[in-house]
């Protein structure tokens, strides 16, 4: 299994395919399957790191608000 930072940079680099406007949750940037094999402490790590990321970056996304199972969304600027 891959470390947490190699995951943050894909995640990070796959946020340059969405559109603007775009809203999605972490796991939405990665392959159903490639996401199932990454494991529920790694999960919970990624999306803390990738929000951090947002949140300290001049990345074009910001998170919004989170869905009625506590994921953390995100919208594309």
């Amino acid at each position: 299994m891959p470390d947490v930072n190699y995951l943050l940079n894909t995640a990070i680099k796959e946020t340059e395919n969405l559109n603007k406007g775009e809203v999605f949750l972490v796991r939405d940037l990665f392959k159903g399957y490639e996401w199932n094999r990454i494991s529920r402490s790694q999960r919970l790590l990624l999306g803390t790191l990738f929000l951090n990321y947002v949140n300290t970056s001049n990345a074009n996304v910001k998170g919004i608000h989170k869905s009625s199972s506590g994921q953390q969304r995100y919208l594309k600027t």
